[in-house]
């Protein structure tokens, strides 16, 4: 992946640099559990250099992070990096551990409206969680992230797993732990998140 340059004044930079695009995510763009470079960002990364689009990615992710998390840390991110897209892929950990959904609403929410001020476009990766987890709640985690999406103008990814954990051999393309996709399930993941980027870098 293109490595990330030191902070630069605004104008300077406008002028020597390529957009750049922030993700900021959990383990699913992390890479966890597979080789550096095979996940979806890094994928990413190459596909744009493939389609001669002038952009930048910054991979922000952390495993295990939520959106608390994510929240914390975004200003930090946007102060440094001023993306021209971000990308967020966080509130899989919150349902993980049972957080409130009205806090990942509220997170998700902050998060698009701190990148949208700071003249970023945001590109929000939906989630689902398993059956298990009983048929209301999915419902209403799944329908946070078009929510979000709706009332800050953001662009949606509505499940950033899908071709992979709705499959009827799904379990094929998971790792043992049968939360994190294996490196063969990340080409599909690349392939749900760059139609809705690309029409961000146009």
């Amino acid at each position: 992946m293109r490595c990330t340059l030191a902070a630069a004044p605004l104008g300077a930079r406008a002028a020597a640099e390529p957009p750049v695009v922030l993700v900021l995510g959990d383990s699913l763009s992390a890479e966890y559990g597979i080789a550096r470079g095979a996940g979806w960002v890094a994928l990413l990364d190459r596909k744009l250099s493939a389609e001669k689009i002038a952009a930048r990615v910054v991979n922000a992710s952390i495993s295990g992070d939520t959106t608390s998390g994510g929240r914390a840390r975004l200003p930090a991110l946007l102060r440094t990096h001023r993306p021209a897209v971000v990308v967020i892929e966080l509130g899989g950990n919150d349902a993980l551990r049972g957080l409130p959904l009205d806090m990942t609403e509220a997170n998700l929410a902050a998060m698009a409206q701190a990148a949208g001020q700071a003249g970023a476009k945001v590109l929000l990766a939906g989630m689902q969680v398993p059956p298990n987890y009983g048929g209301d709640y999915g419902r209403r985690f799944a329908a946070v992230f078009p929510k979000v999406a709706r009332a800050q103008q953001a662009a949606l990814v509505p499940f950033l797993l899908k071709g992979v954990a709705d499959r009827p051999d799904a379990a094929a393309l998971f790792q043992a732990d049968r939360i994190h996709p294996t490196a063969e399930a990340h080409p599909a993941i690349l392939a749900n998140v760059w139609p809705e980027l690309r029409k961000l870098l146009r």
